[in-house]
């Protein structure tokens, strides 16, 4: 029998980390939490210090009964779950379960599940960090407080199956506040004045600036034609050109956010899938002849720091594969935030010289995706500053203003490996002007006004949202995918082009927690509460007296929200079809995946249809059926026959009501990068894409 019992919270891990400490640990995994409050009472002694009553979660009283058999047969236990507040926790719960004495150095720590990691912390065990606890027990009994106080007067004034939480009900007003801003908003006229020049034959482009060398902003037609009425003739002199080199530095490593963000961007992942992802690069993959390895450090972390030994070997990397000069010549690198928990590292790879290309082989399309964008941020961000060259060009013609600008990358720096990406702008390009010195003459080709009008901010993607919420200090970084996934599967917000938009039912239920709740759904409060959870595990302050602070004002507004609260009945709206099944109307409701049909006769007729949208194309399949626009359950866009399950016709490009030249079949849009382009289901014929 092994001498050492080492619990770790997956199987995955288990694995992986019994191989790296050899015959005298056994290492077995708790799945998780082994103790919780109890799903069916809220399970939190007001009256009594705010004790909690945990119990043992259902189903792992076997989990929990092979632990302590083996903990019993071990001379010593070794916690090992992961580097946060929760997995602090459920170290201090299996030490309550198996009678281990906190106090004792019991407690290891590991941010990558490598073999020099493993066997590093365990030379280093300390004991259970009650700050740390206590921190998350004030998270977990608070959001229990505000969930099973507020969730059940929603059942009974609004409908069954809904629910209110700290972190998600800031997150559904923000989406709320940005649609009132989208319809509020009132478009302005703005214009531009776009020219094209000749340097001899070379072209270039410039933007009217202004009139006498003062900035001056068009919002007329009218204005538009008095500045080009100024103009004399196309030739115009260049009366000032200012040449500078501009630093562009390199991105820090990820934390989660940025991780979730980015992935967002560049790979289109839900912040749920980034994390699933993640999650498995840092619990190990199989990697042939060496055997089980974790690729990533932990991938819960607001952190940007990097270990000393994670830099040199970067550098070691970067300096053979691309040069000296590619070397940063500074740590890029950095504590994210005061309260950022910096026992942990960045996201980064266990390590640089497993390059995405020697990976593939081992890992899954979606994994190696990730793997690649955790890598090349992570060197990138150990790599010198790029360097561009930048011009500037005034030219002149009647005391009319154009302005050219350009920009060339000198020496590209981090930028060989990796840019980031932005919600808002495209990458950095080479934007060359001719050689141009003050005096020179140049020639107008073309000069073209244009109309503009100013757009409403946008929608919240979910990289905009997790960056938001991140910004106003609300929640964890772990909290955001599960947050995002509960106001979806609620009901609140629903997905429209990858971007959040509120329903009837996230309004109702917002404007009833302003009017009752108001401090639940104050940003400022948030943040302000996420900051004394910061300070408890600082042990600058007692999580009780925290608890006790909120509930004061907390319970006199649940009662008065029981008693004043008005009933609320949803309802249905008509569909304006009859139920094919019983003849009762049939009416909109609210699902899990959004709005559905289902007949008004309900519960006697369970009759539902999913909603379409016809297109105006007949189905090339059968001759009865309409082509209808549909949703798959996991929101995609797909086309199908009305009349399914007869007919199967599916497409997930768009059919057009016009036929192929070539071979008379359907013609169908498909969504390019590069715009749209029109083409045939069956044959080889296509045609220009539209932007």
């Amino acid at each position: 029998m092994a001498d050492y019992l080492v619990i770790v919270e997956s199987p995955a891990k288990a694995k992986t980390i019994e191989r790296y400490l050899g015959k005298k640990y056994k290492v077995k995994a708790s799945m998780g939490h082994v103790r919780d409050l109890p799903k069916s009472q809220i399970g939190v002694n007001v009256e009594q210090n705010f004790e909690p009553k945990y119990i043992t979660i259902r189903g792992k009283g076997t989990v929990l009964k092979e632990l302590k058999s083996a903990a019993k047969k071990a001379k010593k236990v070794y916690l090992a779950a992961d580097p946060d507040r929760e997995g602090e926790a459920i170290a201090w719960h299996l030490a309550h379960s198996l009678d281990v004495d906190i106090h004792s150095d019991c407690r290891v720590v590991f941010n990558e599940i490598t073999k020099d990691a493993i066997k590093e912390s365990f030379k280093h065990p300390r004991s259970i960090n009650m700050d740390l606890v206590d921190a998350q027990q004030a998270r977990r009994i608070l959001d229990r407080l505000v969930g099973y106080k507020i969730s059940p007067i929603l059942w009974k004034k609004v409908k069954k199956g809904l629910s209110a939480g700290r972190v998600q009900s800031v997150a559904v007003r923000l989406i709320i506040d940005r649609e009132k801003e989208i319809n509020a908003f009132v478009p302005e006229e703005y214009w531009t004045i776009e020219g094209q020049f000749l340097k001899g034959q070379k072209p270039f482009d410039a933007t009217f600036y202004g009139v006498n060398g003062k900035k001056k902003e068009l919002s007329s037609e009218s204005e538009v034609k008095d500045i080009i009425k100024l103009i004399d003739g196309n030739s115009f002199k260049t009366e000032k050109v200012t040449k500078k080199e501009r630093k562009r530095n390199p991105a820090v490593p990820f934390t989660t956010s940025t991780l979730q963000q980015e992935a967002a961007r560049k790979l289109n992942f839900r912040a749920k899938k980034t994390m699933m992802i993640a999650q498995q690069l840092y619990e190990g993959i199989e990697l042939g002849k060496e055997g089980t390895v974790g690729l990533i450090t932990y991938m819960r972390t607001d952190s940007t720091r990097i270990s000393e030994t994670a830099q040199a070997e970067a550098s070691t990397y970067i300096e053979e594969k691309y040069g000296k000069e590619f070397l940063g010549l500074r740590a890029n690198s950095s504590k994210k935030s005061s309260n950022a928990q910096d026992a942990h590292e960045a996201i980064r790879p266990t390590s640089t010289l497993r390059e995405p290309t020697l990976m593939k082989e081992y890992l899954s399309r979606d994994q190696l995706r990730l793997y690649k964008l955790i890598w090349e941020r992570f060197v990138s961000s150990q790599m010198a500053s790029a360097i561009l060259d930048t011009m500037s060009v005034d030219l002149t013609n009647n005391g009319v203003n154009f302005r050219a600008t350009g920009s060339k990358i000198k020496f590209p720096g981090f930028m060989k490996v990796y840019v980031e990406g932005n919600d808002d702008q495209v990458e950095e390009k080479d934007k060359m002007l001719p050689d141009l010195k003050e005096g020179d003459e140049v020639f107008s080709k073309d000069i073209t006004p244009n109309q503009h009008f100013t757009q409403p901010p946008p929608r919240y993607t979910e990289a905009r949202l997790v960056k938001t919420l991140e910004e106003l200090g609300i929640g964890r970084p772990s909290t955001y995918a599960p947050t995002l996934d509960t106001i979806q599967k609620r009901g609140y917000v629903s997905l429209d082009n990858k971007r959040f938009i509120p329903t009837e039912l996230g309004e109702i239920v917002l404007e009833l927690i302003m009017e009752f709740f108001p401090e639940i759904i104050n940003v400022e409060f948030t943040a302000n509460m996420e900051h004394s959870l910061d300070e408890v595990e600082d042990g600058q302050k007692e999580w009780v007296r925290i608890l006790d602070d909120f509930y004061r004002d907390f319970s006199p507004r649940l009662e008065k929200a029981e008693n004043e609260m008005e009933k609320i009945e949803i309802k249905d709206e008509p569909a304006g079809v009859d139920c094919e099944e019983c003849g009762h109307h049939m009416v909109y409701k609210m699902g899990r995946y959004g709005k559905f049909m289902a007949c008004s006769n309900f519960p006697e007729c369970r009759n539902t249809k999913p909603i379409v949208k016809e297109i105006g194309v007949k189905c090339p399949s059968c001759e009865d059926g309409m082509v209808v626009e549909r949703k798959s359950k996991k929101k995609r866009i797909f086309y199908g026959c009305t009349q399914y399950p007869e007919c199967e016709f599916l497409s997930w490009d768009k059919p057009i009501a016009r036929s192929c030249p070539k071979c008379n079949n359907m013609l169908v849009e498909k969504k390019l990068k590069k715009g749209i382009q029109v083409q045939c289901m069956e044959c080889d014929y296509k045609e220009e894409p539209q932007k």
